[in-house]
């Protein structure tokens, strides 16, 4: 059983003991949260419709928070003598995808 959740303006593909990073969630190390299901598969049986759907679950775990890579960036104009350099890391929430099934 798998389901496409979506999670930070991105769709990812989950199942039960997935560890994802998505953007960054409030909430403590440890508390659950729920996430948005648009498609659910479980064996043969594939449930996409919106009315379907509002009966499932994606439950998940907050692991902690990580930050992605740095990025650099430069800014440069000619002949002025201007430079200018930063860098910026995004942070993010690693999440541990604990249930999917249906809410009934």
């Amino acid at each position: 059983m798998y389901a496409i959740v979506r999670a930070g303006g991105r769709q990812e593909k989950v199942a039960v003991d997935d560890v994802l990073t998505v953007d960054k969630l409030a909430g403590d190390v440890g508390s659950t949260v729920k996430l948005q299901a648009l498609l659910v598969v479980d064996g043969d049986n594939v449930v996409s419709k919106a009315a379907d759907l509002a009966g499932y679950e994606v439950t998940a775990e907050i692991l902690g928070a990580v930050k992605g890579p740095k990025i650099n960036i430069m800014h440069y104009r000619n002949k002025t003598g201007y430079k200018r350099r930063m860098g910026h890391r995004q942070p993010y929430t690693e999440v541990k995808i604990t249930g999917i099934g249906s809410g009934k």
